[in-house]
C-alpha cells in the first residue's frame, strides 16, 4: 500500500442502543465519543441504529409478505384497469 493515502484503521467499538449490545472490531470509522472496554483500554465508539442482535432477519422475527395476496386485495377493492 502507498504511504499516507488510507485512512487510519484501528480498534473501534461497535454500539446497538436499542438491543443494548456492543462488540470491539476493527475499522476506519471512528467517533467523538469514547468507551472504556471490559480489556480496560478505551476506543471510539460508533453507535448504529441495527445489528445482528436486534435486526428482523437474524432474530426469527422476520415476516414473510404475503405478496400475490396483497395484489390481488388490491386489485378487489380497486378494479382491475383493462
Amino acid at each position: 500500500m502507498r504511504e499516507n493515502i488510507h485512512p487510519p484503521y484501528g480498534a473501534v467499538v461497535f454500539r446497538d442502543r436499542a438491543a443494548n449490545h456492543a462488540f470491539l472490531t476493527r475499522s476506519t470509522m471512528t467517533g467523538t465519543k469514547t468507551i472504556e472496554w471490559e480489556d480496560g483500554n478505551t476506543y471510539p465508539v460508533v453507535d448504529v441504529e441495527i445489528s445482528d442482535v436486534s435486526h428482523p432477519f437474524y432474530t426469527g422475527t422476520a415476516r414473510v409478505l404475503d405478496t400475490a395476496g396483497r395484489v390481488e386485495r388490491f386489485e378487489r377493492r380497486y378494479g382491475k384497469q383493462a
